[in-house]
């Protein structure tokens, strides 16, 4: 099994949220709620801003977006918890024979001290995150990387995570995937996927082992 981090395994809304006004702030754009961002919300990254600016991004702009985000993210990181069940479900699946990974695009160097400080690090076989020093790629050659440094059969593995990106980044792996409803994108963005959706990791650990 995979899972991703950022609003999947780690409830951060409130910090994606405060960090995404940043950027609207930093370009003169009123505040943002949390369900506008939701319908905002795309993949590539920087196709969501340009949506909220009204403007094209040049490269210069979208590394400005980027520190923008970031710092205030990382800012609020301490205010973030685990989502409901995580623990449970990690120990489950431990449990149950199942190995487990983890694989985000927060970058690799704030994600490693993040999970290892929750205590997190000895559930997963690998852990990875974003190399690049600018965010907002797509998943699916991280995945598929992911799969090959430990020699994972794709058509034996689940990934867990919260946004289409996530669906499409499986399909391009040919893995499964199972969304929840806990982060970035709505239940409908999400049910467009044609891949199972629930609103919790602990639903999404029990539609696995039905």
């Amino acid at each position: 099994m995979v899972w991703d981090w950022n609003g999947t395994l780690l409830d951060d809304n409130h910090a994606v949220l405060a960090a995404v006004n940043e950027v609207c702030a930093g370009f003169g754009r009123a505040d943002l709620t949390w369900a506008e961002w939701q319908a905002a919300y795309a993949r590539p990254m920087r196709l969501s801003y340009e949506q909220i600016l009204e403007r094209v991004l040049d490269d210069e702009e979208w590394t400005r977006v980027d520190k923008l985000y970031h710092e205030r993210y990382d800012a609020l990181l301490h205010t973030c918890a685990l989502s409901i069940g995580v623990s449970e479900a990690l120990q489950h699946c431990v449990d149950n024979g199942r190995t487990q990974s983890l694989l985000s695009m927060w970058f690799h160097s704030r994600l490693t001290p993040t999970v290892e400080g929750f205590g997190l690090t000895p559930f997963f076989s690998r852990v990875d995150g974003l190399a690049d020093e600018v965010g907002g790629g797509s998943k699916a050659d991280s995945l598929i990387r992911h799969l090959e440094f430990q020699n994972l059969d794709p058509a034996e593995v689940v990934l867990i995570g919260d946004v289409v990106d996530d669906a499409d980044a499986a399909r391009a792996a040919g893995t499964q995937s199972i969304l929840v409803t806990t982060g970035a994108m709505t239940r409908s963005a999400l049910e467009a996927t044609g891949v199972p959706v629930t609103d919790s990791i602990t639903e999404a650990l029990r539609l696995l082992n039905d």
